[in-house]
């Protein structure tokens, strides 16, 4: 079952047109990804960034923008996993204003040692909350 958050538009997010800036769609997504490894994982990201000296940076992001956002809109954000590799985890992450997407977004995050910047595997205590949410791919919108 995909992980759900809202965010609200803010003014920091938008242009003077007041719309989302697009780079602050990516602010709010590194958001829900942080809530997601937070709240399903169970490893935020202090306890991964400090005491196990860990992180998941983003290696690929593939984003379509189908409508703007605009201030004070309400965003539901869903988060699936597409796959789950070895040291490597597929993510796609959709976010709608009611029934209306707003955008789509494919993201491959990988699990590293901050102290060597290696990719390391998966720990279970995490890999098994990676409940692959679109076994056949996630339908495209």
């Amino acid at each position: 079952m995909p992980f759900t958050t809202r965010h609200k538009v803010r003014f920091q997010h938008c242009d003077p047109a007041g719309i989302v800036f697009y780079p602050r769609y990516f602010e709010m997504i590194n958001a829900v990804v942080e809530d997601w490894f937070a709240e399903v994982v169970g490893h935020d990201f202090s306890t991964l960034h400090v005491t196990s000296r860990t992180s998941v940076p983003t290696a690929s992001l593939e984003t379509d923008f189908h409508a703007p956002s605009r201030l004070g809109e309400t965003l539901t954000f869903e988060l699936a996993v597409r796959a789950v590799g070895r040291t490597s985890l597929a993510l796609r992450i959709v976010a709608r204003c009611g029934d209306q997407p707003r955008l789509t977004c494919d993201s491959t995050l990988v699990f590293v040692d901050l102290e060597s910047g290696r990719p390391l595997p998966w720990p279970e205590t995490m890999r098994h909350h990676f409940v692959i949410d679109c076994p056949q791919g996630c339908p495209d919108e």
